[in-house]
């Protein structure tokens, strides 16, 4: 992987961040695609600003979105992408969300970029150059026990059985005594608070791949670890998502698999 595709990757996210920070400030119609899960005009045009300027530099190049692009997970030079990661907040004005571009080579992430263009926080990663947090270094928590951590969680917009599981297994998480359980609705954002030690671990049932592509990245260069949410190897497909520091990958399989859907 050379610098090229790290570099097209800030750019792509430097220019959908600016479609969301005027949308931000401005507002924009929200639309349902089902209960609890928003779209609106602005995730559909920062998605168009990543393509076009990956299609500036990559014509060749496959581009897999969460609303417009629709490549095979196959193809050998894929692009990841979600414009709009935590539209639910985006839609409430709560400054918590993200792109998320992620650059996978013949299956394998060789780059992550997640931008928040409210904050200006920028996550970056590289396969063999390690995770940077606004061009710091950074690296998992060395916790080694639930007790002594803090623990993310995502929920489905599914609000029936994949709910009940989700909620079944917070209540596993807890009763191992973390300090506490937070879910701020950026899966992008939450595998990041596990690369920067801000989480020991993270857990969501049902991820799409435009969700985490990028923040897997992250979290494993910062040293961590993330598999599905059953201990099984991480595809790209969409799936449960489970990353930790390591230490604690075990315990938690132990709290969460009993209750995974």
């Amino acid at each position: 992987m050379s610098t090229r595709e790290l570099s097209v990757a800030q750019e792509a996210a430097h220019a959908a961040g600016s479609v969301l920070s005027r949308h931000f400030r401005e507002g924009v119609v929200m639309r349902n695609k089902d209960v609890a899960n928003l779209v609106s005009d602005a995730d559909v045009e920062a998605e168009h600003a990543v393509a076009e300027v990956i299609r500036r530099h990559f014509a060749d190049h496959a581009i897999l979105g969460e609303e417009a692009h629709q490549a095979s997970t196959k193809a050998e030079k894929l692009w990841v992408v979600d414009p709009l990661d935590g539209t639910a907040n985006f839609a409430h004005k709560i400054p918590h969300f993200a792109v998320s571009i992620a650059y996978y080579q013949n299956g394998q992430a060789e780059v992550g970029v997640i931008f928040n263009p409210i904050t200006n926080d920028w996550y970056i990663a590289t396969r063999g150059g390690g995770a940077l947090f606004n061009g710091t270094r950074v690296h998992v928590s060395d916790c080694t026990r639930l007790d002594e951590t803090m623990i993310g969680v995502g929920f489905p917009y599914d609000r029936g059985a994949l709910m009940e599981a989700t909620l079944a297994g917070i209540g596993d998480v807890i009763r191992r005594e973390v300090h506490g359980v937070r879910r701020f609705g950026t899966a992008a954002l939450d595998l990041c608070m596990v690369g920067t030690g801000l989480f020991g671990a993270y857990f969501e049932y049902q991820l799409s791949p435009w969700d985490y592509a990028a923040g897997r990245l992250f979290a494993e260069e910062a040293g961590g670890k993330v598999t599905d949410a059953r201990g099984n190897p991480l595809g790209l497909a969409k799936t449960s998502v489970m990353a930790s520091n390591g230490h604690l990958h075990d315990a938690m399989l132990e709290a969460i698999v009993p209750h995974h859907p």
